[in-house]
């Protein structure tokens, strides 16, 4: 009758920390963590828990989200490990079981999560498409150099190698050959 806990963050910058003490201050014996998102309900660490689970083991999370953010998977889930006899303890809601009410409250957290999860992802695309508007407006990460620098490398690759340039002014070989075959493109037009 092993106590074991899960912790979850979406993306890899984002800290497990504050799970994880919360999880331990509770008993958690083994706390299994990730990063990865809960719209996935493939993730590597939460399979390898579910397998270990057996009957009068403790699934302990701190929210209901942490578990899933689908109503659908969520509450599928949470049903079959009480089904099987692992209690789940939600921090943040106590012991779930499947008494009406607890699937009832169970059916509501899960829905307002995966609506959180929906309103992000639409404030994320209404974000990008207004930013498409703008002219200078770039999809990814910001370039690490100017323009000038770029250029002024690729001038400095009449006289030296790629090589050379890269280690002269610390903008790699890829990317001086990537900026030249657009240069290239561009004088051709």
């Amino acid at each position: 009758m092993a106590v074991y806990g899960y912790a979850r963050v979406s993306t890899i910058g984002q800290d497990l920390e504050a799970q994880i003490q919360a999880l331990e201050k509770e008993g958690a014996t083994k706390i299994y963590q990730e990063k990865f998102t809960g719209t996935q309900t493939d993730r590597p660490e939460l399979n390898k828990l579910l397998e270990l689970l057996e009957e009068g083991d403790t699934l302990m999370v701190t929210k209901l989200d942490r578990i899933a953010r689908s109503s659908t998977q969520g509450s599928e889930l949470v049903k079959a490990l009480i089904e099987k006899g692992v209690r789940v303890n939600i921090l943040n809601m106590g012991i779930m079981d499947n008494k009406p009410t607890s699937k009832l409250i169970r059916t509501i957290f899960f829905a307002f999560a995966e609506f959180e999860r929906d309103m992000i992802v639409e404030r994320t695309q209404e974000g990008k498409a207004i930013a498409r508007q703008n002219p200078n407006y770039r999809e990814g990460r910001k370039p690490t150099y100017t323009k000038a620098q770029i250029e002024h490398a690729l001038d400095m690759l009449e006289r030296n190698s790629y090589n050379q340039v890269a280690e002269k002014t610390g903008i790699s070989k890829s990317t001086l050959i990537r900026a030249m075959k657009k240069r290239a493109v561009s004088e051709v037009k």
